[in-house]
């Protein structure tokens, strides 16, 4: 039965999708040992952030098809690993979005109104108005660092309580944050004219340790600097000597470099200006339902057979993607199986030419499902979208990838594969029809029409009397049954091609004895 391991707690909405389609077993605060010794007995994963989800880990992981992360970062999955093994990584990008959002807008509340360093003043029996003076946000400026969701709804509700928005974030174009009421800035513009900064960023190579002391020391004196996003974004050094030399007045942070944040930590020395938050971001009720729900849908939905809607690690191919390209997808993995088969030996080159609205398309998806269908006979279950790319890297598969959107031959465009193998090459050829039906039409550049079916046999011949009468006789002798028949030529009596759909699979000594029927040049039985 297909099992399900859950290692951290998720909210019961969670569990209850998974039950439909799997047996659900929750044991969390596993030690990496621990989950390594069980993880191959699994076919999915469920995740927060306290599972650590390690390259020996995801080897040990035999049976394993997905990871699940229910929260929006998978810092403590190694997705290269589990890519590298055709593991689908998938998390929520969206399930905690207000809930982050909110978070990052309370702490520059509590920054500009001294909400904590009141309260604990209150409780400790004190009253001191004077002390805790402070600021409005409203006519203030806010530089956002990062307008993905929850940068963009930060803005919104900003914008809202009157406040004039700054913008950062490469990705966004002008029109899409004038929508949003920002005014796109550079990062060092940014910090220096913001009464107050909050990162909403991803940890990434580039952007670990970006608010350093440089940065710092343009921003105004004044000014303060939330971060929900990511630990490892600031310095947390710099931050904190810069918040005792009053380079900034203040600070208010959620995540750290290393969690727990550890007591000796230099953040923790920081007398004034500071406010820190166990990595409240996601903690709403609504938020961890939403996760929960979100994650494990997906995870039900791959276990079907279903694509998956945010993953991690096939570039390019969205759900929606993948709804909306599911037959030209079928299409280029069929030509991808097929091409194969007809070179043989090892394929050193592959071209995927688009033509046509194929051309129209996002191309990344349709080469990936090309190199899935290229591999399947080499590597069978364990090739799939996840590891394609990789695969065909690892094997010095050289992928040219051309677009030539002029092509008219067919309406809804083509798809051609040219391979150069260890045997010379092939060249397969395909549409999608109006009515979603694949074709076939043409091999080796030699013009035949036909749908493909799951057994085949392919020929090069001479355009000759007889020969197919020879191969139908032989099929026949065999008890292979043949359901249809095309033939491609370009002059009369010169080489030819034969497609020959049949209810069977060809036996090798059936092939033998084809190959050896004068004026047969190759004979290849195809099976999709």
């Amino acid at each position: 039965m297909t099992k399900v391991l859950v290692s951290d707690p998720i909210d019961q909405a969670g569990i209850d999708i998974l039950s439909q389609v799997a047996q659900v077993e929750q044991k969390v605060s596993l030690t990496l040992d621990d989950l390594k010794g069980i993880i191959g007995e699994y076919d999915a994963l469920m995740i927060r952030s306290g599972t650590q989800v390690t390259a020996d880990v995801i080897q040990s992981a035999k049976k394993l098809r997905i990871i699940g992360r229910a929260g929006v970062g998978v810092d403590n999955v190694d997705v290269s690993a589990a890519t590298r093994q055709g593991v689908l990584v998938v998390n929520s990008p969206g399930g905690n979005t207000i809930a982050a959002a909110e978070h990052a807008l309370a702490l520059l509340l509590s920054l500009s109104r001294h909400v904590p360093q009141a309260n604990q003043i209150m409780f400790s029996g004190g009253w001191d108005r004077k002390k805790f003076v402070g600021n409005e946000l409203y006519k203030k400026t806010l530089g956002v660092v990062g307008l993905g969701k929850i940068g963009s709804h930060v803005a919104k509700v900003a914008n809202a309580m009157g406040m004039e928005v700054v913008g950062f974030d490469p990705f966004v174009s002008l029109e899409r944050a004038q929508q949003m009421q920002v005014r796109l800035s550079e990062l060092e513009e940014l910090f220096r004219v913001s009464d107050y900064v909050t990162l909403h960023l991803p940890r990434t190579a580039e952007t670990e340790n970006l608010v350093n002391a440089d940065l710092l020391a343009k921003m105004k004196p004044s000014a303060k600097l939330v971060n929900c996003a990511r630990g490892g974004i600031i310095d947390e050094n710099d931050l904190a000597e810069a918040l005792k030399g009053k380079v900034i007045s203040g600070a208010a942070l959620d995540v750290y470099a290393k969690e727990p944040l550890s007591k000796d930590s230099s953040l923790r020395s920081v007398e004034a200006g500071l406010i820190l938050t166990p990595h409240l971001g996601a903690s709403t009720v609504e938020a961890q339902q939403n996760v929960a729900i979100d994650v494990a849908e997906q995870i039900r939905d791959v276990l079907l057979g279903l694509p998956a809607r945010s993953a991690v690690n096939i570039p390019g191919l969205s759900a929606e993607i993948m709804d909306s390209l599911k037959p030209h997808l079928q299409l280029a993995e069929t030509l991808g199986l097929l091409v194969s088969q007809l070179s043989g030996g090892k394929i050193h080159k592959l071209e995927v030419r688009l033509q046509g609205e194929f051309a129209q398309h996002p191309s990344q998806p349709l080469v990936i499902a090309t190199l899935k269908g290229l591999l399947t006979n080499a590597l069978g279950d364990k090739i799939n979208y996840v590891n394609a790319s990789l695969e065909a890297q690892g094997r010095g598969i050289e992928v040219l990838e051309l677009k030539d959107e002029s092509s008219l031959e067919f309406s809804g465009g083509s798809l051609q594969l040219k391979s150069v193998s260890d045997n010379g090459g092939h060249s397969v050829s395909g549409t999608v029809f109006g009515d979603g039906d694949l074709g076939i039409t043409s091999i080796d550049e030699y013009p035949i029409n036909f749908v493909p079916s799951r057994y085949m046999l392919f020929t090069r011949h001479r355009d000759m009397p007889g020969i197919i009468g020879q191969i139908g006789s032989l099929l026949g002798k065999h008890n292979v049954n043949i359901a249809s028949m095309q033939v491609g030529r370009r002059i009369v009596r010169g080489e030819a091609v034969m497609v020959l759909s049949i209810d069977d699979p060809i036996p090798e000594d059936l092939l033998v004895s084809i190959l050896s029927i004068k004026g047969i040049n190759e004979a290849h039985a195809v099976t999709l």
